[in-house]
């Protein structure tokens, strides 16, 4: 199978300045290289980058975080070295407030609240499992979810997560909320996408600029597809 290959749109670009740039990243897209072969998207923004500018050597770029393939939404790169450390310090800091957007089949009960469990890594099949309780080689994870609509059965949820935890939400919603997020097929959806994405995204990004010291609001909103058409979103 010829590996995949992204090409960057400036459409794609939700902001940029001298020290950062976001993405919209879609479903399906990987964030950095792995056993696939396939282009990452990180490659994607430093050749879409260098086209643009017309750099002729090479050009720096710092990824930031992560969203799982089948994620889509805003992607945070550093365009400096400095930019960099500073948001590094501050996503391990937790001071970057991320929101999420998630359609699940089932109505949490009750409709906000907040989750506080223990997640432990299963390696062999790529999944977390939520405990009530501290044990041996788990980390907290904190989620505060709200109910936002429904329709036909589907609901939507807003996701903000107090850690960033590999598969918190994913864990969170299907685990502790019996919830599974509409797609995610490995943590128990009863729909299976055709592209295998999960009906999750994220929407908003807010932190302190790493330079500037000015509060920004990044914010885009999913892909008009499938069941997010349930709820047209301006």
């Amino acid at each position: 199978m010829e590996p995949k290959v992204y090409q960057l749109l400036a459409s794609d670009i939700v902001y940029e300045d001298n020290h950062i740039l976001a993405i919209h990243k879609k479903a399906g897209q990987l964030v950095q290289a792995d056993q696939t072969g396939d282009l990452s998207l990180d490659s994607a923004v430093k050749e879409f980058i260098k086209q643009r500018d017309k750099k002729p050597g090479n050009v720096y770029l710092g990824t930031l975080h992560r969203l799982d393939r089948p994620v889509e939404g805003l992607l945070l790169f550093a365009k400096t070295s400095k930019a960099a450390e500073r948001m590094s310090l501050a996503f391990k800091a937790n001071k970057i407030q991320k929101t999420y957007w998630a359609l699940v089949d089932n109505l949490p009960a009750p409709p906000n609240g907040c989750i506080s469990t223990y997640l432990s890594k299963d390696q062999l099949n790529n999944t977390v499992r939520s405990h009530k309780q501290s044990l041996t080689g788990t980390k907290q994870a904190i989620t505060e979810y709200e109910v936002k609509g429904s329709k036909d059965g589907t609901h939507l949820l807003e996701l903000r997560p107090h850690t960033g935890r590999p598969h918190q939400l994913r864990a969170h919603c299907a685990q502790e909320l019996q919830s599974p997020i509409v797609g995610d097929i490995k943590y128990g959806s009863t729909h299976k996408t055709r592209d295998r994405s999960l009906y999750l995204c994220a929407v908003s990004l807010q932190f302190e600029h790493p330079v500037t010291k000015k509060p920004l609001h990044l914010h885009t909103k999913p892909l008009d597809k499938g069941f997010w058409k349930l709820f047209p979103i301006s």
